[in-house]
């Protein structure tokens, strides 16, 4: 259920509501299946540009065998750009999300990003040059990107504040049981000799969509744009769904009434714009979209994606006999260490664990720069340190960064500007996301214009790290146990530095609230027994 002064107690519901409410978690859960979208087609990329059944179809032939072992290769402009244009897509597919979440709602916003996705995929999957390729990237981009703001929205908003961390973390999970099965996919695919070898990776991303597609038509909307579109009463069914409580109880009733009253609030400030996101009101508007705009973007420039993209790339030119199998073990270690850190946020909270993650990256990244300029391709024991050190690496980010930063972008902002801002920040996420899917051949490859700086490159996003770590201890506050409201009156009334000392202030004045409630309904049924 959406978080509200109820949602952390109340009344007992019952044995059955009990089962409901978790029952509507499951449900707002179930949404992160998009994320597959996602880390299947951030994954699948990395894996088929190495087979040779892709490079003879969209590349050309090639006589340096140590170097091109399959015969036939890519130069770095067209690597980049196949790579990068799905991001671009994703871009506008985010920017796009504000207007489908605000006209179609966040329900029906993520079915049509299905169906924009699904006609990426079958332009891909038909493709017999690069021009239609690229053209289905860029479709497919956009429908991920849609997916890709829609989504944590969704679950921001339907989610109790007590575990909406750990819901909207399940987002970041999806993703990485994406990137695995790209990986899995693409090893037993990559031996073939004909045009299947690719096809088949692309075209089970139908399967996918139609998952997310179907399930959500049986999801209930947000219950927050209901009330924001005038829909009162389809809100308390919604609610009803999703707390397990009957639509007149007074837990939803309650909710109801919070989400109004803190819309009308946010109404004195007028019809909100892409300008107003960055207004400097009593409600720090702009301090949010920036925070939520930057956090999206250091993600991406903690390097991780260097690794999902080309991994198979930097793993086969740092002497890897199988880089295709490391690719996998790198997003086993990518799946299971996000569970560690949805576990966390709740139990450590958003801020500590961003601090934690950003050290132990850049600790991590800085050693993989050293290993990488000072042992050679051929030293074995070296190579496994690497590897090993890679994988530390991406163990702190699945257990922080991965998931928090969707966490943060997805409660941060007020319901009046909510899919604006949000739209923006996702938007910041690809276009890094897009430079340095772009930029890394030309730094990482060694051939006539290009940088040649392979693992050295590893220097430059232990930087990016550090730059992590200032960023989360003077911008992100601590909203561990908060509802989305009562993240307003934090921003209203103190800076993220001091925010858990506010944040404690508030728990406690709930909790005092919600006895309060609790003794009076209490009271009222009493009387209610007496006078029968």
């Amino acid at each position: 259920m959406p978080g509200g002064p109820s949602a952390a107690g109340g009344p007992v519901i019952g044995a059955s509501g009990s089962k409901n409410k978790f029952a509507g978690i499951a449900m707002t859960t179930f949404s992160a299946f998009g994320g597959i979208l996602f880390g299947y087609d951030t994954g699948v990329i990395s894996g088929i540009k190495e087979m040779k059944a892709w490079l003879r179809q969209f590349g050309f032939a090639s006589d340096d065998l140590v170097k091109n072992p399959t015969g036939y290769a890519i130069s770095s402009s067209t690597e980049s750009l196949i790579v990068s244009i799905l991001s671009a897509g994703t871009f506008f597919g985010a920017l796009a999300a504000a207007p489908a979440a605000d006209i179609l709602g966040r329900k029906w916003g993520i079915i049509f990003a299905t169906l924009v996705f699904c006609i990426g995929i079958a332009m891909q999957t038909a493709a017999t040059g690069v021009a239609l390729f690229v053209v289905g990237r860029v479709f497919a981009g956009l429908g991920v990107g849609l997916v890709s703001c829609l989504i944590p929205m969704y679950q921001s908003e339907c989610s109790p504040k007590w575990i909406r961390g750990a819901v909207v973390s399940t987002y970041q999970w999806a993703i990485t049981i994406g990137l695995l099965l790209a990986a899995v996919v693409n090893n037993a695919t990559q031996h073939r000799d004909n045009a299947s070898a690719y096809q088949i990776p692309i075209a089970i991303q139908f399967a996918w969509a139609a998952v997310l597609a179907g399930g959500m038509v049986l999801l209930p909307e947000s219950p927050r744009w209901l009330v924001k579109r005038g829909r009162d009463a389809d809100a308390a069914v919604s609610l009803s769904r999703l707390t397990g409580s009957p639509t007149n109880s007074a837990e939803v009733e309650s909710e109801l009434d919070e989400i109004r009253g803190n819309l009308e609030e946010e109404k004195q400030y007028g019809e909100s714009s892409y300008a107003d996101c960055f207004r400097f009101t009593k409600n720090k508007i702009a301090l949010r979209t920036l925070t939520g705009i930057f956090i999206q973007a250091w993600q991406q420039l903690t390097g991780i994606n260097f690794i999902f993209y080309y991994g198979t790339t930097f793993f086969k030119n740092s002497g890897i006999d199988d880089p295709f199998v490391i690719t996998i073990v790198t997003s086993v270690v990518n799946v299971f260490m996000t569970l560690p850190g949805m576990w966390g946020i709740e139990r450590f909270g958003r801020r500590r664990l961003l601090l934690v993650g950003a050290i132990g990256m850049c600790l991590c990244e800085y050693i993989v720069a050293i290993i990488g300029v000072t042992i050679s391709v051929n030293n074995i024991a070296g190579q496994k340190v690497l590897i090993a050190f890679v994988c530390f690496y991406i163990a702190f980010f699945a257990s922080t960064w991965g998931p928090v930063a969707w966490v943060i972008t997805g409660e941060i902002f007020p319901l009046q500007v909510r899919a604006k801002a949000m739209s923006l920040s996702v938007a910041s996420n690809w276009l890094w996301n897009f430079g340095i899917g772009y930029a890394t051949p030309y730094l990482v490859n060694k051939e006539p214009g290009s940088a040649g700086l392979e693992s050295k490159v590893f220097f430059i996003w232990g930087s990016t790290c550090f730059c992590c770590i200032i960023f989360t201890f003077l911008c992100i506050p601590e909203t561990k146990g908060l509802s989305l409201e009562q993240i307003d009156v934090m921003y209203q009334n103190t800076t993220p530095i001091k925010s858990l000392e506010y944040r404690r202030r508030l728990i406690a004045e709930s909790a005092n609230t919600e006895y309060t409630n609790e003794k009076a309904e209490a009271i009222d049924s009493s009387l209610g027994e007496k006078q029968v």
